[in-house]
């Protein structure tokens, strides 16, 4: 599949990157999501648990993996999970809902470890 700069976190990669964006970034994230969704289509086996671990950025907001898996089989059944960093653990910053269909809150205060 062609690369778009239509397709979904494009403009969220760019802004991401700042001032070292640049227009192969996006190119490249797509590449790694649709190699990883080619993979992860051709090694499933229908009504069987296929686990696939990924960063965050290749599977949040439903995007990455997920739209080139949705591209080939509208159907899949996809769960996701996120894990987001605040201050407050206790309740979900409105800009992290909606990220996965599980989110794990850590406290800031944690290691990253990208």
């Amino acid at each position: 599949m062609a690369y778009d700069a239509n397709l979904p976190g494009y403009v969220n990669m760019m802004k991401m990157m700042g001032v070292h964006a640049t227009e192969n970034m996006p190119k490249a994230q797509a590449s790694k999501d649709a190699t990883m969704a080619h993979f992860i289509l051709q090694n499933h086996t229908p009504g069987s648990l296929f686990l696939h671990y990924n960063g965050a950025y290749h599977s949040d907001n439903f995007d990455g993996i997920n739209w080139y898996l949705k591209q080939q089989k509208p159907n899949i059944k996809i769960g996701t999970i996120s894990t987001v960093s605040q201050a407050n653990i206790k309740s979900l910053l409105a800009e992290n809902k909606g990220k996965a269909d599980f989110i794990i809150c850590v406290d800031t205060d944690m290691t990253n470890t990208y």
